[in-house]
């Protein structure tokens, strides 16, 4: 019993771990995921008044300036986090400092065929994927230009006076319509496309974790371990151990 529970140990022990979120990155998708579900609960019952539980919720002057002002609020935090996302972003390409490998390139348009075939079983192997898929390009490009629209034509809608002294008046309707539309698109988006991929085809906790597992490596990012193996030269792999 002794030697099997040493055995156990000692293959815990020598399973190694992947750095996927630094501290930064893990604490911004927390901010980003409270100020959005803020946003959606108290931008829905604006949206969609004439339900009865909207209603409920509306029914006093003061209740639905309350909910107006904790929208703001979660606006603003939000529109912060992407403003500082996207400065960091830029400052960190221009000292090399990041990789651009989040961006679309043709390769990715190879993968979503190769996984098309592998879906349709015309294809025996998944392909192999860098330090990103196509489908978290997807999510990440749908979420950042989606929430852009909605950070610009929320400001718009909080502020037509100030707008329409320079801009139609046309555009403060055409916000509405932009802003409660992409808000919808927003939801199924990510109930839908990112919620299925990150916690039901397989349980990723590597956004709180910060880390992902040798084997997880293996199966979902086979070409960024083989790259880190090669950076690493032929010497022990970068990884920590658990």
């Amino acid at each position: 019993m002794t030697t099997s529970k040493n055995t156990q140990n000692s293959k815990i022990q020598q399973e190694k771990t992947f750095l996927r979120f630094n501290l930064g990155q893990r604490w911004e998708h927390m901010i980003l995921f409270l100020s959005a579900t803020v946003l959606i609960l108290t931008g829905l019952p604006q949206k969609y008044r004439e339900l009865s539980w909207s209603q409920y919720l509306l029914s006093t002057p003061e209740r639905v300036e309350l909910i107006r002002q904790i929208h703001h609020i979660a606006a603003i935090i939000l529109t912060i986090e992407a403003v500082y996302h996207l400065g960091l972003a830029i400052y960190q390409l221009s000292k090399r400092k990041l990789s651009a490998e989040m961006f679309p390139t043709t390769q990715d348009v190879r993968d979503a065929g190769q996984m098309i075939l592998y879906l349709l079983f015309i294809r025996k192997d998944k392909p192999k994927f860098g330090r990103y898929n196509f489908e978290q390009k997807v999510t990440y490009w749908f979420i950042f230009f989606g929430f852009l629209f909605m950070i610009i034509s929320g400001f718009l809608i909080w502020f037509p006076i100030f707008f329409t002294q320079f801009l139609p008046g046309g555009v403060v309707p055409a916000a509405k319509l932009m802003h409660s539309t992409e808000s919808i698109v927003a939801v199924i988006f990510i109930v839908i496309w990112h919620f299925y991929h990150v916690h039901i085809e397989r349980l990723n906790l590597s956004i709180f974790t910060g880390r992902l597992s040798e084997q997880e490596m293996k199966e979902y990012h086979a070409k960024e371990l083989e790259r880190l193996e090669r950076k690493a030269g032929g010497k022990d792999r970068p990884g920590e151990r658990n």
